[in-house]
């Protein structure tokens, strides 16, 4: 496992990204590649109280939140993933046992792959689909990578999802 779990029952918000790039195995904290947006995300939509950094990423539990990947056994851009890398089962598995209130899919990539289409077929928000009772989002990819694709506003949607 290149890095563990953040999760525990009953979280607002479960985040999976597709696997840990380069830089954040390399760091060993989630979201730590050059340009990634997913903290400064979290502080600029009122997640989470002040900055953090990548290396805090185990406090996000404190603020409710939750962190995996859908890729546990090796790392690299999604470009460089096959399907044998992926574990939908093993991710299915976790959010029917901890049962967040949503899964948030960081990138259509992950969500796609869950869904088993192309990533042409996912929309950005809410997702009809559940997983038991946690609802499903996709989120725009807070990697340096997808900048192309960056919109912060669903993030703050996200943020508003569940305020209520």
């Amino acid at each position: 496992m290149i890095l563990k779990d953040v999760l525990k029952p009953n979280l607002d918000i479960v985040f999976c990204g597709t696997a840990v790039g380069e830089a954040s195995a390399k760091k060993q904290a989630y979201y730590a590649g050059p340009g990634n947006q997913f903290y400064p995300a979290l502080y600029k939509a009122k997640f989470i109280p002040k900055p953090m950094q990548p290396s805090e990423y185990e406090q996000l539990l404190k603020y409710n939140f939750g962190l995996t990947d859908m890729v546990k056994l090796t790392s690299g851009n999604d470009n460089a993933l096959v399907d044998k890398d992926f574990d939908i089962r093993g991710f299915k598995q976790k959010i029917l046992k901890y049962q967040p209130k949503i899964a948030c899919f960081n990138g259509k990539k992950a969500a796609a792959t869950y869904l088993d289409t192309k990533t042409k077929n996912i929309s950005y928000g809410l997702m009809p689909n559940t997983i038991g009772l946690t609802k499903l989002y996709c989120a725009p990819s807070t990697s340096g990578n997808a900048r192309k694709f960056w919109d912060e506003s669903y993030w703050f949607k996200l943020k508003e999802l569940i305020k209520n």
